[in-house]
């Protein structure tokens, strides 16, 4: 046998990035963009971030963190970073 590599990550997903798109999307992307970086159903990621929600309350801070953090399509900041940057340009 030979030796065995790590595939980078995001590799095994394909080959695109975590982004929120543009068209699909219900709310804010969040879980199209999951279901896309994973290749799976959009309807799978909503259902599991719908009994996040009702089993825990989990799935709310969830979707909220991945809205802030994972860019939209076309951008290449996300909106935390964007906030973060007219944050610092404010205060010099």
């Amino acid at each position: 046998m030979g030796p065995t590599t790590n595939p980078e990550p995001g590799a095994l997903a394909g080959s695109l990035p975590l982004r929120r798109p543009i068209r699909g999307r219900m709310l804010a992307g969040v879980a199209a963009g999951i279901a896309d970086y994973l290749g799976v159903d959009v309807t799978i990621v909503r259902i599991v971030i719908a009994v996040l929600t009702v089993v825990g309350g989990a799935g709310i801070p969830i979707y909220l963190a991945g809205w802030l953090l994972v860019p939209e399509e076309g951008c290449d900041q996300s909106l935390a970073s964007e906030l973060v940057q007219s944050l610092s340009a404010r205060s010099h």
